[in-house]
């Protein structure tokens, strides 16, 4: 799987913590040009994570590559645009980066190649260009069709230009369409969300990711909460919010398939399944989180210190993962999805003293009916759903 980190944004919104910026055209194409040498840099990270061949200096590379021959690539399952915002990129930005993910990588025939996209930015002009380079799925930040909360919220768009863009992308072939909704806004009611979601449910969308509001430090929502200016929904509003979304999905024929994502029957989404799956990826540009398996690496979020790097790489940092990071991050994973945690595999995977420790953890929960057992299989309850994050610690390892 790839991820490009686009970290360019006309504005900031109000609660983002990504790591973005605005700048000059001149910035962004210097931009392009560093992102397309990380690209072939790290050509063959995904082949180390697979074990296709073994981990070398970037200098020893050369010589494996000359031994192997050049047609020798990594297959990506998936391809991801995220930000940021990639629809901030010139046309001719975007074309000259698929160019080069196709010159060093190999796309499989049924790649998911998402777009992450604001609704303003959405034109047939765009749709055409995404289509003819192979985008296949769009994932649109709309957040909420309340017009008040959106420019509370400073986003660009309106509710009425979210459902044009939904309307654009149809039109113009790209009929794997996902938006994104946040409850627990502050000044969100439990009506206001319920109109958002059947808003959004009345769309010829595929897919549906909708997250609780989180108050990240340093951004402007926290400064203006902390100043008075804003009032936090309260918890119980949160669980309501929550109620209200689950029963909307299900009763659109929306697959719950993990905590915070539904689709219609055969779209979930699959570089996000990945994640949940332990799939190796690759990520670049500045902020990008990359995982091999064995070690997770993050390239610093400083956009001029990435532009600037020469040589071989770009400055990142790395962490090791131990043991008890990789069984955790099993348990928790696994737990956030529909498919459920397989104590089987885990017992494969990690041994049978672990599966062990983690059924016993499970016994409470599966009498309290926040966990239920299909088999080998350890699913959330919809009542385990509102305690997930307790649930999954308990069954972690200390």
């Amino acid at each position: 799987m790839l991820y490009l980190h686009i970290p360019f944004c006309q504005s900031r919104c109000i609660y983002c913590d990504f790591y973005s910026t605005t700048g000059t055209a001149a910035l962004r194409r210097d931009f392009v040009r560093q992102l397309c040498r990380e690209l072939e840099w790290r050509k063959d990270y995904l082949l180390q994570a697979s074990g296709e061949i073994p981990a070398l200096s970037p200098d020893d590379w050369r010589g494996v590559r000359q031994q192997r021959g050049t047609g020798h690539t990594a297959c990506l399952s998936s391809v991801y645009w995220g930000g940021g915002t990639p629809s901030q990129l010139h046309e001719s930005e975007i074309e000259t980066l698929l160019e080069v993910i196709h010159r060093h990588y190999t796309l499989l025939p049924e790649a998911e190649v998402t777009f992450e996209a604001n609704p303003d930015d959405i034109t047939p002009e765009l749709v055409s260009l995404l289509r003819s380079c192979g985008v296949n799925r769009v994932s649109l930040g709309v957040q909420s069709f309340s017009d008040t909360l959106l420019q509370m919220l400073h986003r660009r768009h309106s509710a009425a230009r979210a459902i044009q863009a939904v309307e654009t992308l149809q039109t113009g072939g790209i009929d794997n369409i996902s938006i994104d909704l946040i409850y627990g806004l502050p000044g969100q009611t439990l009506e206001s969300f319920r109109s958002d979601c059947r808003q959004a449910l009345s769309l010829p969308v595929t897919h549906l990711s909708s997250y609780a509001l989180s108050v990240e430090p340093h951004t402007p929502l926290s400064r203006m909460i902390d100043r008075g200016q804003l009032q936090p929904a309260d918890e119980e509003l949160f669980l309501a919010q929550y109620e209200v979304l689950l029963d909307a999905t299900a009763a659109a024929g929306f697959e719950h398939y993990e905590i915070s994502n539904f689709c219609r029957p055969g779209f979930r989404a699959r570089h996000n399944s990945g994640y949940w799956q332990g799939v190796p990826y690759l990520g670049v540009g500045p902020g990008a989180h990359s995982f091999d398996l064995v070690s997770r690496r993050v390239n610093s979020p400083d956009l001029h210190g990435y532009i600037q790097a020469a040589g071989s790489d770009v400055p990142h940092e790395t962490e090791q993962l131990t043991r008890r990071d990789r069984i955790n991050e099993f348990t928790f994973t696994s737990l956030r999805t529909s498919d459920g945690l397989d104590l089987a595999l885990m017992e494969q995977q990690f041994g049978l003293s672990v599966r062990q420790t983690v059924a016993r953890c499970a016994l409470p929960h599966l009498r309290a009916q926040r966990l239920v057992q299909c088999g080998t299989v350890l699913r959330l309850t919809r009542s385990g759903l509102f305690v997930s994050d307790s649930v999954m610690s308990d069954l972690m390892l200390d």
